[in-house]
């Protein structure tokens, strides 16, 4: 494949490639060549049965990277952005083809991804773009006239915030567009099966739900299918906003042998309501209500273009990296959104709560990120950065990054700043045997997944009490026969002590790696805590006992040109860590979250381009990160679940 090279390439960081490949690096990557087959572990006791296939060897699960939040010229927002670009170009993009952007320029990934999913809105699925078209039998739709003048930035906000608030009223008219519809979920399912080429790259059929709670708060799921079969037409909004009921057709769906699973996003744009107490009616949470919840979401998306859901500096008041990439708005709206019951690490530590109260949990998922792109592509690279919404914001005054001009005193006056919380995220990553559905799709379901905001890092996590050592020739193998991965639980005998292995390799085209960390959640005297803890630090340092943070390795950027410093940081990150403040009887969740040597963020390169200072009012820089899925660790004696 021929890599593209932004044409500014010669300043932006590179990570130098290791002239050797360790052991270390070579069992991390989880390649079948580096490690023997391993009879499946009896310890991993969270996740569902699975084939044998699919369990069968453990050890040599490897890391895969895709994408599973991609809208193309069928969802009605993406085509009233410009966007022209089919299902079948979105997944030719995702293998390392170009693409053209809406504004005319290509885009075209630097290292093709595993997998991909297209998951256009199911509500008016394929109804815009008919419209615009004179021979539909949509032509004559009272929105018609609206959709077919989208020639400039004041008609495409009109019909944007028409179409939106047929939505919120709830007056769409899904019979009128059924035929279209279907024809446009026909054309994504035979999509899919035309790219699908299993063992090389893997395509998943799946669309969104979109799906809103009390004034403009977001509940929006995309669905994702196991094989190539799929309902004759997606449960959309149109149908009901209510995620149990979406959860109840999942459920008689998989009855008729076709399986899926929903992925919940921008929990950070639902207003409290994503991870609320009580359910869509207003109801306490129950344990049936649980069990459907886990049955059908068993993970979530933690990071895309729209922010990250992770956690936010007022519920992790002692987490100095919480304040990262914080998109205010509840979703589609400039309304902001509450953040308790709208971030997953608070989530996590209420599940807890829950269990130990009232005997149930409903927020025992597993992590991963996706784009939400709207151009059919990706969200791009943070010193290339295509944006989310067509040629809204393909321009850098129209994000916000330049200046639109100055004022009299000649002090930059720039536009809407709306867009500059969006990010160049992300992507899922999941640790699987092969580059299939069925293999893909098991790792979902067992949370043997990761999330990061956009590099390739790959991170491992195990849980035991008697884990291997680094220096195991079997180590990976082992750590799944003597423990438990990421997305497991972890159960303990009176006078066990939980310890962890974390492992972490850095993107070889990005910055080098930092520090690595374990983020706990816990209950205390019934109160939701969390403690951050550096585990494995860059160049050879420990993390203070005291603070338990790493001293800063000095990476630095120049802010004039975005080169960074290139001799410090690692290749890759290890520890085996315990817990030094871990009581008897306690239940705690822990995640790992790999944190990378600042870099620029995309809009400092806009404004390097530009021959511009950085916006002070935007941060000049990004840490990027990697998150792995949780691991929890019931009391002594229970079982969490």
């Amino acid at each position: 494949m021929k890599v593209h090279v932004a044409p500014d390439a010669e300043i932006r960081p590179r990570l130098r490639r290791l002239t050797t490949r360790s052991a270390f690096a070579c069992l991390l990557a989880g390649l079948v060549a580096c490690q023997p087959a391993d009879e499946q572990s009896a310890a991993v006791t969270a996740t569902p049965a699975v084939s044998a296939t699919s369990e069968s060897a453990p050890g040599a699960r490897q890391a895969l990277f895709g994408d599973l939040h991609v809208h193309t010229m069928y969802s009605f927002d993406a085509f009233i952005f410009g966007t022209s670009a089919s299902p079948d170009d979105a997944y030719r993009f995702a293998k390392g083809g170009a693409m053209r952007h809406p504004a005319g320029f290509d885009m075209q990934l630097r290292q093709p991804l595993d997998f991909y999913g297209v998951t256009d809105h199911a509500v008016y699925l394929g109804a815009m773009r008919a419209m615009a078209m004179p021979d539909s039998p949509l032509s004559d739709h009272p929105m018609a006239e609206l959709v077919r003048g989208v020639d400039d930035e004041a008609s495409r906000i009109q019909a944007f915030r028409e179409v939106v608030g047929h939505l919120l009223r709830g007056e769409g008219d899904p019979v009128s567009y059924a035929d279209v519809s279907r024809e446009a979920w026909a054309d994504i399912v035979a999509a899919a099966e035309r790219h699908n080429d299993p063992g090389t790259f893997t395509t998943f059929v799946a669309y969104e739900f979109t799906a809103r709670g009390n004034a403009s708060a977001n509940l929006h799921r995309n669905v994702i299918f196991r094989a190539d079969r799929a309902p004759e037409v997606p449960f959309s909004a149109a149908d009901s906003s209510n995620p149990e009921d979406l959860w109840r057709w999942m459920d008689a769906q998989r009855s008729a042998g076709i399986d899926g699973l929903a992925i919940p996003h921008n929990a950070n744009g639902s207003n409290g309501e994503m991870f609320s107490a009580v359910s869509y009616a207003g109801e306490p949470l129950d344990a049936a209500y649980a069990q459907a919840r886990m049955r059908n979401e068993p993970v979530v998306e933690i990071v895309q273009i729209k922010g990250q859901s992770d956690t936010h500096p007022l519920l992790s008041p002692n987490d100095e990296l919480a304040d990262f990439e914080i998109m205010p708005y509840r979703i589609g709206s400039r309304l902001p959104s509450q953040a308790p019951g709208s971030y997953a690490r608070e989530a996590l530590g209420n599940g807890l709560k829950m269990q130990a109260e009232q005997g149930f949990n409903p927020f025992r998922f597993g992590f991963i990120g996706s784009s939400d792109t709207h151009n059919a592509s990706y969200a791009g690279y943070e010193d290339e950065f295509w944006g989310k919404s067509g040629i809204r914001e393909d321009e850098p005054h129209e994000r916000g990054s330049v200046p639109l001009g100055t004022d009299a005193e000649g002090k930059p006056q720039y536009g809407d700043d709306y867009y500059t919380r969006f990010g160049a995220a992300g992507l899922a990553g999941v640790w699987a045997e092969e580059n299939t559905r069925e293999s893909i799709f098991q790792a979902l379901r067992r949370k043997e997944t990761f999330a990061t905001s956009g590099p390739r890092i790959k991170v491992r996590f195990f849980a035991g009490t008697e884990l291997p050592g680094f220096d195991d020739d079997n180590l990976i193998s082992e750590a799944y026969a003597r423990g438990v991965p990421m997305g497991a639980e972890l159960l303990l005998s009176k006078g066990d002590q939980p310890e962890f292995l974390i492992w972490a390799q850095a993107d070889a085209d990005d910055a080098p790696l930092a520090r690595a960390q374990i983020i706990k959640s816990y209950v205390a005297d019934g109160v939701r805590q969390e403690r951050i803890f550096d585990a494995a630090c860059s160049n050879g340092a420990k993390p203070d006992p005291a603070t338990h943070r790493c001293p800063d390795n000095g990476a630095r950027v120049d802010l004039t040109d975005c080169s960074i410093s290139r001799d410090v940081g690692a290749a890759e990150l290890r520890a085996r860590w315990r817990d030094p403040e871990h009581q008897a009887g306690e239940a705690a969740v822990y995640y790992v979250r790999v944190l990378q040597n600042p870099t620029c963020r995309w809009s400092t390169w806009d404004a390097i381009r530009a021959g511009l200072p950085p916006r002070q009012d935007l941060q000049p820089i990004i840490v990027e990160r990697a998150w792995s899925s949780p691991i929890w660790v019931p009391a002594a004696g229970a079982e969490s679940r």
